[in-house]
């Protein structure tokens, strides 16, 4: 291929990065606007250019070959150099402006982060901000969202990772529910009790506990049943205070029924560990944050949530 002859085939590179990426000819072409049939005619002309075979094609998937995965490798590079370009403009602007894209998880997004937007959105009058609520792990990159937050124990590698705050899961339940029923001092009371909890994994009705104090060192795992399975923390907040049994939701989720006495914490002085637990970080690409717009937004964040 001649010096600058690869300038004609720059869009195929992007094509081809997308379908690779996504798998599909048909959810690349929907992202990059066009038909499936004009990606797949991009992607041969790639090929006939390069010399090479860069995907294998079958009825059921798409995999790279193995000149395809190093041009893939080489396209991932091309397009994120471009996007470093875009980038500078707002870099080097006066003032933030613009539009930042933040992704979040559906609990978190609504109990946690929306309240911290309104005030940012106040704050910073020039700057808008589309709040992507997901409960996958959205990439940055391939998705073109600036900022991610995700919950977890280990963020991934290859981005920056700001931590937010600490995530723990509880048990509550209303007043009234537990004046009904046995009391509950150890985890293994729980089993006379209606629990509800996520119903995603086969082992989510496993809840483990532990102790660990002065006078107690303990760790206990309980089979729970209940009437109600859900795997949406804020159903299964509604469904504690219509009194259904104990839940097991987030701190940040129960934290207003908790405050005013709609619900109260049940073995606080036990840990909960359910699946989903660790820290809420904010991730984005190495060469985002130098934006105005995403450095007060993270910064916004950081100052707002306190590692609570």
């Amino acid at each position: 291929m001649g010096t600058n002859s690869f300038l004609k085939v720059l869009p195929e590179m992007v094509t081809f990065l997308r379908v690779a990426e996504l798998g599909s000819f048909s959810a690349a072409a929907e992202l990059l606007g066009m038909t499936p049939s004009a990606a797949s005619r991009q992607v041969k002309r790639l090929e006939k250019e390069i010399g090479v075979q860069l995907l294998q094609r079958t009825t059921r998937q798409l995999r790279l070959t193995e000149p395809g995965a190093e041009a893939f490798a080489r396209c991932r590079e091309l397009v994120q150099a471009a996007q470093g370009a875009m980038d500078i403009g707002p870099q080097f602007a006066s003032k933030p402006a613009g539009l930042v894209r933040i992704s979040a998880p559906k609990a978190f997004a609504r109990r946690v982060l929306h309240p911290h937007l309104l005030e940012f959105l106040r704050r910073y009058p020039e700057v808008d901000v589309q709040l992507v609520v997901a409960d996958r792990d959205v990439d940055p990159i391939r998705e073109g969202v600036d900022l991610v937050v995700r919950l977890t124990t280990e963020p991934p590698e290859g981005l920056v990772a700001r931590r937010l705050m600490a995530v723990e899961h509880i048990l509550c339940a209303t007043p009234a529910y537990l004046a009904r029923h046995p009391a509950i001092a150890q985890p293994d009371d729980l089993l006379a009790h209606s629990c509800l909890s996520l119903g995603e994994h086969e082992r989510d009705n496993h809840w483990r506990f532990r102790k660990n104090d002065q006078e107690t060192q303990a760790e206990v795992e309980v089979v729970v049943r209940g009437r109600y399975i859900c795997n949406h923390s804020e159903v299964r907040l509604e469904g504690a205070l219509a009194g259904l049994g104990v839940a097991c939701v987030p701190a940040f989720m129960a934290r207003e029924a908790l405050d005013a006495g709609q619900v109260v914490r049940v073995l606080a002085d036990w840990e909960f560990q359910g699946n989903y637990h660790g820290h809420a970080y904010i991730l984005y690409p190495p060469n985002r944050f130098a934006t105005p717009k995403c450095r007060v937004l993270v910064d916004h964040l950081l100052a707002a949530t306190g590692d609570r």
